[in-house]
């Protein structure tokens, strides 16, 4: 009964994913056309410059989500609620030390993260005043992704991905409200502190309906369960860390070489196709539960299934990336134009292009990257990592840095050739382990 419930489940689980990136695509298309006629390309890019704070200030995370994720799966498949609550707050507390020392660095080397991007004197100053709402900002998502993370170990990914989804709608409504207003790039900031709000709420509220538990009680610190979470967690947040050269370092080099008003067309460029492959992502999370609590079985069965899993996905995510990809590469032009108007520049469709192609040819690299990390085998997700953001920077420091060759299209170029190698690593990886598989179960 318990594997055919969770068999169901990963069903819902994945399907909830894609219809969730489906949303959200269309909350992204709605939102840039908003943030880009009342802020323009330059002051827009401000806001990309601050979303890069944000995102180095994830590296406090250390990989505790993911951790939760796996971990708070294998307990409620035992019914060990008790462990739950000691993951929970456990992780919690973890988050909250790191968060601090994020938040203290920020705040240090406020002025030398504000140099670094050569930013006109009105520019900088304009970052410089919000760079520690970011920082605040960044331990309160911390907070938020635990409760996330448990949300999905107990089964509930379908409930989660809801919850991404209309805090996405929320941040871009509080936002639009407040530039109609005349609100500036402090209408972003507010939009997405408000979204975290929403999925902080009503994920507490799921949980405490599924698992009766208690939290921030001094007895569920558990330093043996706060060593796994570390252990597992932190392989991931090394893989995080090398990956955060890749994304903000293009925008750095951007901003820096070319010109702070083509960081919105690499971004949008970037998320477009990003929302397609994020379609596969979303879905694909839903394996690290169902695979974690399969392989917790030693049984030739357990290996079957996980194998048939593997089977079954390879398929339909081929064809159907291959389908959206393909439209998009021969539609771009005219979708973009239609859609962003008189904010439409030439450069736009030839870098929804080039990484659209370096997307495609990564998609098989998603289901890939779950399945290793929920046998465990975490090293090999930082290892990919690695390879990706190491090549991506050799490459830029080579052609763009040192040889002079600036160009939005070549620093796409060069994203996606990095991508294409990390997620062929991780297929390999993937394939390797189930042999393995194989091998120990007969």
């Amino acid at each position: 009964m318990i594997k055919r419930l969770f068999s169901s489940q990963l069903r819902l689980n994945i399907a909830s994913g894609m219809i969730a990136t489906v949303i959200n695509t269309i909350v992204m298309a709605v939102g840039y056309p908003i943030y880009l006629h009342y802020l323009g390309y330059e002051k827009y890019g401000l806001w990309l410059v601050l979303s890069v704070v944000l995102t180095f200030a994830q590296l406090g995370n250390l990989g505790i989500g993911s951790a939760v994720t796996k971990l708070v799966a294998e307990e409620y498949g035992r019914g060990n609620v008790e462990a739950i609550q000691h993951y929970i707050t456990t992780a919690l507390v973890l988050l909250c030390l790191s968060g601090s020392a994020v938040l203290i660095t920020i705040l240090l080397f406020k002025g030398k993260i504000v140099a670094i991007f050569r930013l006109s004197d009105a520019n900088a100053q304009a970052v410089s005043s919000l760079v520690p709402y970011v920082g605040i900002l960044s331990i309160y998502v911390f907070v938020v992704q635990v409760f996330d993370a448990t949300l999905s170990g107990l089964g509930r990914m379908d409930l989660a991905n809801c919850l991404q989804s209309v805090s996405r709608i929320v941040g871009v409504t509080v936002a639009a409200i407040l530039l109609y207003i005349g609100w500036g790039i402090e209408s972003l900031l507010i939009g997405n502190t408000l979204s975290y709000v929403f999925i902080h709420i009503i994920s507490l509220i799921c949980i405490r309906r599924i698992v009766h538990i208690r939290l921030l009680w001094m007895n569920n610190m558990d330093f043996q369960r706060g060593r796994r979470i570390l252990h597992f967690g932190g392989t991931i947040f090394g893989g995080t860390l090398m990956s955060m050269l890749l994304h903000p370092f293009n925008r750095f080099v951007l901003a820096r070489y070319v010109g702070i008003a083509t960081l919105p067309i690499y971004e949008i460029g970037f998320n477009i196709n990003g929302q397609i492959r994020g379609m596969i992502d979303s879905g694909m999370r839903a394996l690290v539960p169902e695979i974690s609590h399969l392989s917790s079985n030693a049984t030739i069965e357990s290996y079957q299934k996980i194998r048939g899993i593997d089977r079954r996905l390879a398929k339909p995510i081929l064809a159907g990336a291959a389908i959206l990809y393909g439209f998009l590469f021969i539609a771009a032009e005219p979708i973009l134009k239609l859609w962003l108007g008189q904010r439409f520049v030439n450069e736009l469709p030839w870098v929804v292009r080039i990484i659209g192609i370096g997307s495609l040819l990564t998609v098989l690299g998603v289901p890939a990257y779950y399945t290793v990390m929920a046998l465990g085998r975490v090293h090999h997700v930082f290892l990919g990592h690695a390879l990706q953001s190491c090549v991506s920077v050799l490459c830029i420091y080579i052609i763009v840095i040192k040889s002079g060759f600036y160009s939005v299209n070549i620093v796409a170029f060069i994203s996606s050739f990095a991508m294409v190698l990390g997620a062929w690593y991780m297929v390999l990886q993937k394939n390797l382990a189930l042999r393995y598989l194989s091998i120990r179960r007969i």
